[in-house]
């Protein structure tokens, strides 16, 4: 294994590697944290003071963000909020940037959102401002949800949402690269709501004590709790199995994605058959190749795995329903809130109102 793989990355950055080679790498790494942080300091206030220009669109604009690095449960979010809203009768279009996408292509999580919202368009491009345009102009949008874009401030919002991963809720205290954070702590001042994710994998005085730490940053900040709730077994023929049918005996699990921990301790919530080195991991957005699934192919069959198990965002790339003869199957999570749900909800109605508004020339 390399040694600046990322799951010896994050031993390094969190402390839990104290060797003197870590030490002295975290030392290296902090100016560079440092500088990082300087210049998103500086960047958030030329849009502040208005020297950096801020685009209005003539639709309510909902953000879906987080101060970290990695996965913090977004897109089983904006999947949520998306739902929520077309409940409502709102025509609505997702816009993210495609982050990790190759040339022409869609990323992970624009895949498994279309995958999930065959009804809700969604438009990746860098220029989010024109992407809005679009949306609203060729597609008769009345809301716009940006997905992973607290950081990009040139299109205006009118709610902005920061999601804080319980397992990794402040990014190890430092900007990247020296820890995980995008922008100094106090940036989630911007938001109007912070909701702790995956809430369920630690305990209540845990939530209460990152609580804590975000109302002393921003006391008027509507909070909320949610967890990724696993509601079924899929795979990429569109086959899906409820989660107490299924029973493949003896499994092993892959993932590319921010945060694996969270997906090895859902794993380990199902009680499945999971051995501790059975579990591979790659990079966030990791695109898989040819070699990679032949790789992961002859990887399971020495572990004798009766099925292999990924994330929804993993089997959309790979698009396979076996690797070799070994099933592959995928865990749909979705979300459910533990608490603040009303104060969410109050927080979105003013944006239907205004949709009922523009609908009626008011």
């Amino acid at each position: 294994m390399r040694f600046f793989s990322v799951e010896n990355y994050l031993q390094i950055i969190s402390g839990r590697d104290r060797s003197l080679q870590a030490a002295l790498l975290r030392v290296g790494l902090w100016p560079a944290g440092a500088v990082y942080a300087a210049a998103m300091v500086i960047r958030n206030k030329a849009y502040d003071w208005h020297w950096l220009r801020t685009e209005q669109v003539e639709v309510p604009v909902v953000s879906v963000g987080n101060l970290t690095l990695g996965g913090t449960g977004k897109t089983p979010f904006v999947a949520w909020l998306a739902r929520w809203f077309r409940r409502q009768g709102v025509r609505v279009s997702i816009i993210s940037r495609g982050y990790g996408a190759e040339e022409g292509s869609r990323n992970d999580e624009a895949k498994a959102l279309e995958w999930a919202l065959p009804d809700v368009p969604h438009l990746q491009n860098p220029d989010r401002v024109m992407a809005a345009q679009t949306a609203i102009t060729e597609l008769e949008t009345e809301l716009i949800l940006l997905d992973d874009a607290f950081q990009h401030r040139r299109l205006a919002r009118d709610v902005d949402i920061v999601l804080l991963d319980a397992l990794q809720p402040f990014g190890f205290g430092h900007v990247f690269p020296r820890g995980m954070l995008r922008e100094p702590l106090r940036g989630i001042r911007r938001a109007h709501v912070v909701i702790l994710s995956r809430a369920n994998l630690v305990s209540e005085e845990c939530r209460e004590e990152i609580r804590q730490v975000v109302t002393k940053l921003h006391p008027r900040a509507i909070w909320a709790e949610i967890r990724q709730q696993p509601t079924a077994w899929v795979n990429a023929a569109g086959e899906v199995q409820p989660l107490d049918s299924f029973h493949p005996g003896k499994i092993a699990a892959f993932c590319g994605i921010g945060n694996p921990e969270a997906f090895r301790r859902t794993l380990e919530g199902l009680q499945v058959d999971l051995n501790a080195g059975e579990m591979r991991l790659f990079p966030d957005h990791h695109p898989y190749t040819r070699e990679d699934v032949a790789d992961l192919t002859r990887w399971a069959e020495q572990t004798k795995a009766q099925a292999v198990v990924c994330t929804e965002k993993d089997l959309v790339k790979i698009g396979l329903t076996h690797l070799g003869r070994i099933p592959l199957w995928a865990l749909r999570i979705e979300v459910a809130f533990m608490s603040g749900l009303s104060d969410v909800e109050a927080a979105l109605q003013p944006l239907l109102e205004r949709v009922v508004r523009h609908r009626e020339g008011v």
